[in-house]
């Protein structure tokens, strides 16, 4: 019996259409959902939904359990009474194509305080049972925000000692005097659950499951962080005696410097990897498929000296490898998961995946090298796999093929049996058409691809600061046409 092949499409909710100022869990992500069933996908895959830190990054966020407020629709919020139509208006704007944090930042938590205002948790059906349900990681999260806002947004290294080192009794008096911002930053995460798993529930019901993206690691200024110091290689004082990245390759000659603390795997371990399996847990309840970002860390990580300027100088140490998988699969049972296990790969890593039995990533911007055959072509590919022409951290395809070499484009013309590609179009659709018809269980297409959009709808440019992040589709672009044309495609290769 043959396995059933699927497709899907990589699209931000930060990134869809609306007049918010960002993608919101209202009717355009309704919208959206239908589309992509009209066009015949069975998956979407999504950006971590984590509240957003310095950057931007949704891979650097205040809580790896937390979701981000922005993302709270406002027209949700007037028809249940907590904010008015004329307050929800004042804060719409056009959408230019580019999400404008500042304005976000300034802006939209003074309207979700104004709908906290109008909020009767005592009234709010599910809401105690929120709390308790998720009083760990909530309580620790609530009360960090709070904190933070009170010194004005600094991580905890820069708070007074007491309440940076979590004394008992500072901890407690400041509850007692801001239990109200306590409150809201909880308030906040019971809409934003609430939303999300209506939204969820319409894409299930049209037959759309959600790919989740974690973050291997979590963000120094984080609630985990602080509120779990040891989970990680910290010294005394809180900082980090090392921190995660990459080394010098093909994004950067320098590396990638991503700052976040690293894990003590062996207190992990001593805990039978008990945090980890309540994150895995949590992410199942968000969404129906998990992609683990940089998957090559758990069998070897790299360790950069803190404060090191670069990632140049960093050392490979060992990681927990297959101990972890075999302890979340223990406490909860086979889930489908997917291994990001790009880059250069060592035969323990091959193997690791391989292990798990977690598919692992081909992406056919990799592939055209012609002094060399590689994984990525997708001659040589196994069944056990998700194709993507490209990601997250690539360029858009058009943009990509524009600027290839010319030993390397006329690689990729022969592979595709083309002696030109004539637009745009024609250049991303040649790429699609290539990935639909390679033999991995699922291929997944950024919605830039799908549009045939060059590098102005670029998401983000590895170990680059500014401008990254901030694309947005615009209104009706994703139409009833497009959805017919992929449709046909995606019926074409039996997906």
């Amino acid at each position: 019996m043959k396995k059933e092949r699927k497709s899907g499409v990589l699209m931000p909710i930060a990134s869809l259409p609306g007049k918010y100022g960002i993608g919101t869990f209202g009717k355009e992500s309704y919208a959206f959902v239908d589309r992509l069933s009209e066009a015949g996908q069975s998956c979407w895959q999504i950006l971590p939904l984590g509240p957003t830190s310095y950057g931007d990054s949704p891979y650097q966020s205040f809580s790896t359990f937390a979701g981000n407020p922005y993302f709270i629709d406002p027209d949700i919020l007037v028809s249940e009474g907590l904010l008015t139509e004329k307050e929800a208006k004042a804060y719409e704007c056009a959408n230019t194509g580019k999400i404008d944090y500042e304005m976000l930042y300034n802006t939209r938590f003074e309207m979700l305080k104004k709908a906290f205002g109008r909020f009767v948790p005592e009234k709010e059906k599910g809401y105690g049972r929120f709390c308790r349900q998720n009083r760990k990681w909530l309580d620790e999260y609530a009360l960090y925000m709070a904190v933070k806002n009170t010194y004005g947004g600094a991580s905890f290294t820069e708070w007074d000692a007491p309440l940076r080192k979590h004394d008992k009794k500072a901890v407690d008096i400041y509850k007692e005097k801001n239990s109200a911002e306590i409150e809201f930053f909880k308030f906040l995460q019971f809409k934003f659950l609430e939303q999300w798993m209506a939204l969820k529930k319409h894409a299930n019901y049209r037959g759309i499951k959600i790919i989740g993206d974690i973050p291997i690691y979590v963000s120094f200024d984080s609630a985990d962080t602080w509120a779990g110091p040891k989970l990680f290689q910290l010294d005394e004082e809180g900082f980090p005696t090392a921190v995660a990245g990459c080394p010098p390759d093909g994004f950067s000659a320098t590396g990638q410097l991503w700052g976040n603390p690293l894990y003590d795997w062996e207190y992990h371990k001593k805990t039978g990897y008990k945090w980890w399996t309540e994150r895995i847990r949590h992410c199942f309840l968000l969404y129906d498929i998990v992609r683990i970002d940089h998957f090559r860390g758990f069998d070897e990580y790299y360790a950069i000296p803190y404060k090191d300027p670069t990632a140049e100088f960093g050392k490979w140490r060992k990681g927990p490898g297959y101990e972890i998988f075999k302890a979340i699969k223990d406490e909860l049972g086979d889930l489908p998961m997917i291994a990001e296990d790009l880059g250069f790969l060592t035969d323990s890593v091959i193997r690791l995946v391989k292990r798990t039995g977690y598919p692992g990533m081909k992406v056919l911007q990799f592939a055209f090298d012609p002094r060399e055959d590689s994984d990525y072509l997708p001659h040589n590919y196994e069944h056990n796999s998700v194709v993507y022409t490209g990601t997250h951290d690539n360029d858009t395809t058009v943009g990509w093929f524009k600027k290839l070499k010319a030993a390397d484009r006329r690689m990729a013309l022969s592979y595709l049996g083309r002696s030109n590609l004539k637009n745009n179009r024609d250049i991303s659709w040649a790429f699609i058409r290539l990935a639909m018809g390679s033999v991995s269980d699922l291929c997944v297409i950024p919605m830039q691809d799908w549009l045939g959009l060059d590098s102005g709808a670029r998401i983000n440019t590895p170990s680059t600061l500014g401008g990254n992040w901030e694309w947005r589709m615009k209104e009706g672009a994703f139409s009833a046409s497009l959805a017919g044309k992929m449709r046909k495609m995606t019926r074409l290769y039996a997906r």
